[in-house]
């Protein structure tokens, strides 16, 4: 009876957002990862949005913080803290009748990182927890009919990870994750303003250049947008109009490594699996998959047809979510199709 009550959670615990999705309900939350606490005494002032506004602006007593990094918890804590407060919010009641959890995250981590993501779910209230890879929880969030006997290959660009894997049969067959996202197209881009224009401008700043003119391939229009931020130099604050060039530019490094990460895993990838991701395509998720022409330039460089996926914001999240409904579904199947032949 107490299983009934209670609720199956996915959560994508990103390394920039956090989401939450609850069965009958869909996605919940979908806020920052970062947490505001008092200095001294740890006292939590804000949490997710509201936090986030707090970034670099606090004052001496306060400190906002992103506990995840890199697609892992930096500081368990305030990540216990953060989950549950989300939660709280998913699930006013979740005290008397507490959730079964189900954590993406990325297949590079390291077992202890893994043990601190159980138990800051533990200790967040969670009945149960079930960690898997991002990308199995984004492929079924996908809507990727991963049980079929055929390949499937998705790429996951979250935060602070990029995750690619080919899928059959509901098993992992090839998988490569490196630790680099989002993040580091925000840190490309404050270097190149630093290094080229003596400008210092922080994470959001780059986040919104990234944001509204950030692209991966050449455009037909020159877009343009104004920054402000401090004179390396001087000191002094100044106004500064980059192009969509220049942020393309910046980006190169990064975008480099995700596309040769992806050819790895095709060329790591048995032929007959090969020959179906050829048919079928490379699906993105993640928020870095968001950046303009990125899916273009893939796609141009591998020889193989990409495809966005329609939430892929929400795919992790989603996907975890409906992971025990798949795997029931799945198993239900294979009982049958193992009784019909003997």
């Amino acid at each position: 009876m107490f299983g009934i009550k209670s609720s199956d959670i996915g959560i994508d615990l990103g390394t920039c957002n956090t989401l939450i999705y609850i069965r009958g309900k869909g996605i919940v939350v979908d806020e920052p990862s970062v947490v505001a606490v008092e200095r001294g005494t740890k006292k939590v002032m804000a949490v997710g949005e509201d936090a986030k506004k707090m970034l670099w602006k606090t004052p001496e007593n306060i400190i906002a913080i992103r506990p995840m990094r890199d697609g892992v918890i930096a500081d368990l804590e305030s990540t216990e803290k953060m989950i549950r407060h989300f939660i709280s919010k998913a699930i006013p009641r979740y005290r008397i009748v507490r959730p079964r959890m189900i954590i993406g995250i990325p297949s590079c981590i390291t077992e202890v990182e893994r043990r601190a993501v159980e138990e800051s779910a533990y200790k967040a209230g969670a009945r149960d927890v079930l960690v898997i890879e991002e990308s199995r929880a984004a492929a079924i969030g996908a809507n990727i009919p991963i049980f079929e006997p055929a390949g499937h290959m998705i790429c996951d660009i979250g935060g602070g990870t990029t995750e690619t894997s080919v899928i059959s049969l509901g098993g992992m067959v090839v998988t490569r994750a490196i630790r680099l996202g989002g993040d580091e197209f925000d840190e490309a881009i404050i270097k190149h303003v630093r290094g080229v224009h003596n400008l210092i401008i922080g994470e959001q700043t780059a986040e919104r250049l990234k944001i509204e003119i950030g692209n991966a391939a050449p455009d037909k229009t020159i877009e343009k947008v104004e920054i402000k931020g401090g004179d390396a130099i001087t000191g002094l604050p100044r106004r500064l109009e980059i192009d969509s060039v220049e942020v393309r530019e910046a980006l190169k490094d990064p975008i480099t490594q995700i596309i040769d990460e992806i050819k790895i895993t095709l060329g790591q990838t048995p032929p007959e699996l090969a020959a179906d991701i050829v048919e079928q395509g490379i699906v993105m998720t993640g928020g870095g998959s968001l950046l303009k022409g990125l899916p273009k330039l893939i796609s141009k460089e591998t020889g193989v047809p990409v495809i966005l996926a329609e939430n892929p914001l929400e795919c992790v999240a989603l996907g975890a979510g409906k992971y025990f409904d798949i795997v029931r579904g799945f198993d239900t199947t294979r009982s049958i199709y193992d009784s019909l032949n003997g």
